[in-house]
């Protein structure tokens, strides 16, 4: 991206997968791509991806699900949210506390398996439950390796290249969509708000047994692990490689435990609100340079008409149906941003 913006300027086109892309890297000019809904449209474009990823058909013709569907985010804000945190951390102590009490021995696993596994574990039983029968280790340990291998080839499907040739990908889509099935879900104990909720306005458009439901909640699955997974990793992989940080860190979780009359130690539960958890300076200034470092993110919009896009020094023009791109990491690496922006 770097070598075409030295070459080209700011903004340039590329044919990309049989799609014409023009992107902006300007950040002056982010304001005219992201607050102009009507020629560069971001919902037809979400749709698209949603048929295609994860096989939802309904929600581009429907915009009453969509509204429906939407309304339903207001339960990842606020206090809804505080619930959900509170939630995630009882998940996650009782994860963790079972083998710090009863382990003898250390057990070795990679960073990236290691990092994985306990994001997908925590996310997954904070927003859909616990497993009511059978192997509950085995049973999510199957459904993350599933998820991986879905997420290692989720660029495949949402390209053009012709379905025909994505059998294997297309059948780990759909053997991932059983999984979530209402059916299967109704095996599982202590749903999440937002999760309940999704799933009586689907029902009021789907019958309980329609496949498209499953759809659905692997498109929630998926937008809540696919960065969160390599954020954790990534996080993890710059505290080792930078000890001085990880002390920082750990005096400033010490003193919080220490101003809120809290201890540590085994079962002992430790607890903080939103507040206190983003009173946390280190922590949240950590997370931010591990997503200045990792992060390429980019927001596209679809041109709804031919128009003309103009930049500081030249008029371009847009057809419709082509993209428009912002890749806002360009800036990360920008010493006149970012002091010394290299790690």
């Amino acid at each position: 991206m770097k070598t075409l913006q030295r070459q080209y300027g700011d903004t340039f086109t590329v044919l990309l997968s049989g799609k014409y892309i023009t992107f902006v890297l300007n950040p002056f000019q982010y304001h005219l791509i992201m607050k102009n809904p009507k020629q560069l449209n971001f919902g037809k474009f979400s749709r698209q991806l949603s048929a295609k990823a994860f096989c939802i058909k309904k929600l581009p013709t429907d915009n009453n699900l969509n509204d429906d569907i939407h309304r339903a985010y207001l339960l990842l804000q606020g206090k809804a949210l505080d619930t959900l945190l509170g939630s995630m951390i009882q998940e996650l102590k009782e994860i963790f506390e079972p083998q710090l009490l009863k382990s003898t021995d250390w057990n070795t696993a990679g960073l990236f398996p290691f990092c994985s596994s306990l994001v997908f574990e925590i996310t997954f039983t904070t927003l859909y439950g616990k497993v009511l029968a059978g192997n509950r280790k085995k049973i999510i340990s199957e459904l993350r390796d599933d998820f991986l291998k879905f997420d290692d080839m989720f660029l495949y499907l949402i390209s053009d290249i012709p379905i025909q040739l994505l059998r294997n990908v297309t059948s780990m889509q759909k053997k991932l969509i059983k999984r979530l099935t209402s059916e299967k879900l109704a095996q599982m104990h202590g749903w999440s708000e937002v999760v309940r909720e999704r799933q009586d306005i689907l029902e009021k458009h789907y019958r309980r047994e329609d496949f498209e439901i499953g759809a659905h909640h692997l498109g929630l699955l998926w937008a809540s692990l696919a960065n969160t997974i390599p954020t954790m990793f990534w996080a993890m992989y710059y505290l080792l490689q930078h000890p001085e940080t990880m002390e920082a860190l750990r005096d400033e979780i010490d003193s919080f435990l220490q101003s809120t009359g809290q201890k540590k130690g085994p079962g002992i539960s430790i607890h903080f609100t939103r507040e206190q958890l983003d009173s946390l300076v280190c922590l949240e200034s950590t997370i931010l340079e591990v997503l200045r470092l990792c992060s390429y993110s980019t927001v596209f919009r679809q041109v709804e008409e031919d128009m003309n896009f103009n930049s500081e020094t030249s008029s371009y023009s847009l057809r419709k149906g082509d993209f428009v791109a912002v890749f806002p990491p360009i800036l990360h690496s920008d010493p006149e941003v970012f002091e010394a922006p290299e790690p």
